[in-house]
């Protein structure tokens, strides 16, 4: 058997392992576990000693008296949804190849905004682990100057899924291995998708800013003339009062329609695009999409004719 169906199969078995373990998502909870997730789970583990109380619990917003969560966040979802219903899939995960520059990976990192990226050896569907730009930044700084070049050097061992497994059972072994990122592989272990912590994380409290993310009210920043990082949720109205152009003015688009610049884009396409997509508006301006899942858009750049000619 070759290599490649070697780590398809090494996959695949750690995927139907985990398929086993732990239905229960505070199994083997132990008393060392930091304090965010010790509150996560018992919050979790109160919920469901109440079986004819619903499963997202309606509160007032604040945080219990004794420190717990608030009572509305989404805590049913832990045991409701799946590995498959949150996962980016496939055709939408950013990886490298093994055999990737030192040149190209400092570029992957640079237009993804990702920290780990997955590594595979042919395609996704045989991975050998993943790099984190931590451990690329402490060896070759991060401009990827210093020391002789090795991929296989830095690669860290991944984390294997399957698809059906819930989200409360994953968000507690991400936490228990100190891992951040899994990927899905189906029974064949072929890949389905990838999920990080933050995926999980939100399904209950909601989307969670993250260190690329714009400070609340400020919707964009220009990175130089005529070239704007822009959140999906910025006003519309406001972000062409800005730019000096008028983004509605088609007639394939219904301004009644759309708010904000993340709609722009939505409608233009007629669908979420994926990381790293080019969308050409009808003025001559250029939006990429720096940031998304299948769900939503979240972060782009807007590039003004100006900036695109120069």
């Amino acid at each position: 058997m070759s290599d490649s169906n070697d780590a398809s199969s090494m996959a695949a078995h750690g995927a139907r392992s985990e398929a086993h373990k732990g239905d229960d998502p505070a199994e083997d909870q132990s008393d060392t576990q930091g304090g965010f997730f010790r509150r996560f789970f018992g919050a979790l583990g109160a919920d469901e000693e109440h079986d004819g109380e619903e499963d997202d619990l309606q509160g007032d917003g604040d945080d219990t008296a004794g420190g717990g969560f608030a009572p509305n966040l989404g805590l049913g979802n832990l045991r409701r949804l799946s590995v498959e219903d949150v996962m980016i899939p496939k055709a939408d995960v950013v990886s490298v190849p093994a055999a990737i520059t030192k040149d190209e990976l400092v570029q992957t990192f640079r237009e993804s905004g990702l920290t780990r990226l997955p590594v595979y050896d042919g395609t996704l569907d045989t991975p050998t682990g993943f790099v984190h730009l931590k451990d690329f930044a402490l060896k070759h700084g991060f401009n990827g100057q210093g020391t002789d070049y090795s991929l296989e050097e830095l690669l860290r061992p991944l984390m294997y899924v399957p698809p059906s497994m819930t989200i409360g059972v994953l968000l507690q072994k991400m936490q228990a291995e100190r891992r951040h990122m899994a990927l899905v592989i189906d029974e064949y272990g072929g890949v389905d998708g990838l999920v990080t912590i933050e995926d999980l994380i939100e399904q209950v409290v909601g989307e969670i800013a993250d260190e690329h993310d714009q400070d609340e009210g400020a919707y964009w920043s220009e990175e130089k003339p005529g070239s704007y990082v822009v959140q999906a949720k910025a006003p519309l109205e406001e972000f062409e009062a800005e730019i000096g152009f008028s983004l509605t003015e088609s007639e394939d688009i219904d301004e009644e329609e759309i708010d904000t610049l993340g709609g722009l884009v939505f409608m233009l396409l007629g669908r979420v695009p994926a990381r790293g997509e080019l969308v050409e508006h009808p003025t001559g301006i250029e939006i990429q999409v720096l940031d998304s899942d299948p769900r939503r858009i979240k972060r782009l750049r807007v590039r003004l004719p100006e900036a695109i000619e120069g």
